[in-house]
C-alpha cells in the first residue's frame, strides 16, 4: 500500500507571510525614497546614501517589528498553553465535554462525538484540545526568531534591487529606471508569492503593481514639491 502524503500550502505561512511582506516593503519603500530624493534635486551621491540607509534601517525595523508582534503572539499561545494544561488536571469530565462538544458542531451525533473525544483524550489531550478547541497547531505556530529573520533578510533584498538600479544609472534617466524596474521586480514578487502560497497569479500580480506604483507616484510628487519649494 502506497502511502499518500500531501503538503498543502497554507503549511508555507509562517514564512511566507514575513518573505513577502518584507520584500515587497524594501522594493516600495526604497523604489519610492529613492524617486523622491530624486525628484528633489539631489545628487546622485545623496540618492544612493539616501538609498543604503532605508535599507539597513527598514531591515532592522522590518525584524524588530515582526520579532516583537510574532512574540506577543508567542505568549498568548504559551498562556493558552498553561492554562488547557491546569483545566485538564483540575477539571477532566469538564474539558472532556466540551471536547464532545465541539465535535457535535462538526456534525457528528453524541456517541460517536463522545467515543471520538475519549480516544483522543486518551492518546494527547493537550494536543486534541490546542488543535480543536483553539486552533493551535504546528505549521501555525508563532516562530519569532524566524519571522524577524525572514523579514530582514527579504526586505534588504528587495530594497537591493531599486539601489542597484539607481547606482548604475545616471541622474537623467534615474527615475523612469528605478520606478519602472521597480514595477518589474514588484509583479515578479507578486507572482511567485502567488505561486508559493498556491493562489492565482493576475490579482495578487495586479495588487502590488498598484500599490507599489502608487506609493512611488506621491513621494515622487512630495520630491518634486519640496525640491521646487527650496530652489
Amino acid at each position: 500500500m502506497i502511502a499518500h502524503r500531501e503538503r498543502h500550502m497554507v503549511q508555507r505561512i509562517g514564512w511566507l507571510r514575513a518573505a513577502v511582506l518584507g520584500a515587497n516593503d524594501g522594493i516600495v519603500s526604497t523604489a519610492s525614497l529613492i524617486c523622491g530624493v530624486a525628484a528633489s534635486g539631489a545628487s546622485h551621491g545623496s540618492i544612493i546614501i539616501s538609498g543604503t540607509a532605508a535599507l539597513v534601517a527598514g531591515a532592522m525595523s522590518m525584524a524588530a517589528g515582526e520579532y516583537v508582534s510574532v512574540s506577543s503572539q508567542a505568549d498568548a499561545e504559551a498562556a493558552d498553553l498553561a492554562k488547557e494544561k491546569w483545566e485538564l488536571e483540575t477539571t477532566p469530565e469538564a474539558e472532556l465535554q466540551e471536547l464532545t462538544g465541539i465535535y457535535i458542531k462538526r456534525g457528528l451525533d453524541k456517541p460517536l462525538a463522545r467515543q471520538v473525544a475519549e480516544a483522543l483524550t486518551k492518546k494527547d489531550a493537550l494536543a486534541a484540545h490546542l488543535r480543536d478547541e483553539l486552533g493551535i497547531v504546528g505549521h501555525m505556530e508563532a516562530r519569532p526568531v524566524q519571522a524577524a529573520w525572514t523579514s530582514a533578510v527579504c526586505f534588504a533584498a528587495g530594497a537591493g534591487l531599486p539601489l542597484l538600479a539607481a547606482y548604475f544609472t545616471g541622474p537623467t534617466a534615474l527615475i523612469p529606471v528605478v520606478a519602472l524596474s521597480s514595477l518589474v521586480f514588484l509583479a515578479v514578487l507578486g507572482a511567485l508569492g502567488a505561486r508559493a502560497g498556491g493562489a492565482g497569479l493576475v490579482r495578487p500580480t495586479v495588487r502590488v503593481v498598484f500599490w507599489g506604483a502608487l506609493a512611488m507616484g506621491i513621494t515622487f510628487a512630495i520630491g518634486k514639491a519640496f525640491g521646487t519649494a527650496i530652489v
